[in-house]
């Protein structure tokens, strides 16, 4: 089955050339969501992600700033050039969501809210659409069946590890969906293995295991001061692994990578 490429802003997801996207797990205020941009943009990294609104297993860790780490996200996006893209969690969400940043993600325990995947196939914006930790590949892909139904077609599959019975990794990184998503589904598919792995020492090996299955694109989540952050630190490359990482996943293409021309 033919991929469907799917652009955001002028970055093409599926045209043949992987993209790495990376940022914070959650938008702690707006000079380190600057000083992550930065870095991404001199790396060559093509998508910004970044959490306004962050669902936590403890009600009690931080839930993220909402409507201000928006506003930020929008602010960055357009002083660094760079689309962004950021989870939502329920439908009210959407409508704030949709003029600040460039991509709606679906994150891993929402990939089950049939409401919410209706309302977002209605804005036709493109969606990640992350697969949930319990969740076989067919469930995931009639998940994105759900937003193709009411005229969006333009879906990204995100696998970010499912749970099993290893302890050693937060999460455990299933190589197979790749080639699954991408030959059933006919979407592109990105790895994300910082919440796959939930360390940050394996995200390189990781990440070069999903280019070789024929990933369109890796996601890392990236802070100033991983030890610091409010949200994944432990997962969290600094800006110099962002650099290096970059280095190794992208060779020689340099900034820009990714985008049509």
């Amino acid at each position: 089955m033919d991929i469907r490429p799917v652009t955001v802003g002028s970055v093409v997801i599926g045209g043949g050339t992987p993209i790495l996207i990376a940022g914070p797990c959650a938008v702690e205020d707006a000079r380190m969501l600057r000083l992550v941009a930065e870095a991404a943009v001199s790396s060559g990294v093509s998508i910004l992600r970044g959490g306004a609104f962050k669902p936590r297993t403890s009600p009690y860790s931080f839930q993220g700033l909402g409507l201000e780490a928006l506003e930020i996200m929008d602010a960055v996006r357009r002083e660094y050039c760079i689309p962004v893209v950021s989870e939502v969690m329920c439908i009210d969400q959407i409508a704030p969501s949709l003029d600040r940043v460039d991509m709606l993600q679906v994150g891993a325990r929402n990939m089950h809210n049939f409401p919410l995947l209706s309302a977002l196939g209605r804005t036709g914006k493109p969606v990640l659409l992350k697969r949930g930790f319990m969740a076989t590949i067919e469930e995931w892909l009639m998940a994105a069946e759900y937003l193709v139904k009411e005229g969006n077609d333009r879906v990204v599959l995100c696998e970010r590890g499912i749970r099993t019975f290893e302890p050693w990794t937060r999460n455990t990184l299933d190589i197979s969906a790749v080639p699954l998503g991408r030959m059933m589904g006919g979407y592109p598919v990105i790895v994300d293995p910082s919440h796959a792995a939930g360390r940050r020492d394996l995200i390189e090996p990781l990440s070069l295991a999903a280019l070789a299955a024929g990933a369109d694109g890796i996601m890392v989540e990236v802070h100033p001061d991983p030890d610091k952050a409010l949200s994944d630190g432990g997962q969290s490359l600094s800006l110099e692994g962002l650099r290096d990482l970059a280095a190794k996943l992208l060779g020689n293409q340099g900034p820009g990578m990714g985008k049509s021309k």
